[in-house]
């Protein structure tokens, strides 16, 4: 269902910092954009609240997510509130078998191929290429041509509408977006204008 979700859209949104009492609205807009996969990352305020406010307002073919998912019982924690999706920045195995245990859907962060393919051996559905700006499209480009075919592989970190072109052309299927689309602070309308505009670049290249 994960891979389902991002072929409808490869953006999968990251609302580090949101408040519960936004994130209906700010949900509704990134839902209405066309994103599919909405991520709270779990050093936000309230996140567990945030989680099951965005799962009980979004239709069912949205998958809500926890991010920067750290330890094994964290993961329990996000299935409760109705979390579908562990997305880890690192690759934790106790992590990655609880998830999987769950029966959620997993994102782990990989730096390296030797954590790309440890990761996929845990059953991750996708792969995060974390950090992005530090690794770049060339990186893609190698592990692909040793991952085993058909591996997702997420850049995440410094992703802008103008600097997806690359990383697609180098076999990225998708993109973690973070402060570029959501901040602290923002409005309902300048996010939903980010979103907007990071969907227009997404069609045009994909």
């Amino acid at each position: 269902m994960l891979k389902h979700a991002l072929a409808q859209n490869g953006l999968i949104a990251i609302l580090r910092g949101i408040r519960p009492d936004e994130a209906q609205a700010v949900g509704q807009v990134l839902y209405e954009a066309g994103f599919r996969v909405i991520e709270v990352p779990l050093n936000s305020p309230d996140p567990y609240t945030s989680i099951r406010t965005l799962r009980g307002s979004l239709p069912a073919d949205c998958l809500i997510g926890a991010g920067t998912v750290l330890l094994p019982e964290q993961v329990e924690q996000v299935k409760a509130a109705g979390g579908q999706v562990i997305v880890m920045p690192h690759s934790d195995a106790k992590v990655l078998r609880a998830a999987k245990a769950a029966g959620l859907f997993l994102s782990p962060g990989v730096a390296t191929p030797t954590e790309a393919f440890a990761a996929l051996a845990e059953g991750a559905d996708v792969l995060k290429l974390f950090p992005a700006e530090q690794m770049g499209p060339a990186v893609i480009k190698a592990w692909l041509a040793v991952l085993p075919a058909g591996t997702l592989l997420l850049p995440v970190g410094g992703i802008t509408p103008d600097n997806m072109q690359v990383f697609v052309d180098a076999g990225a299927k998708g993109f973690g977006l973070g402060s570029g689309l959501f901040k602290p602070g923002m409005t309902v309308d300048q996010v939903a204008s980010r979103a907007q505009a990071y969907v227009a670049a997404w069609k045009v290249l994909s």
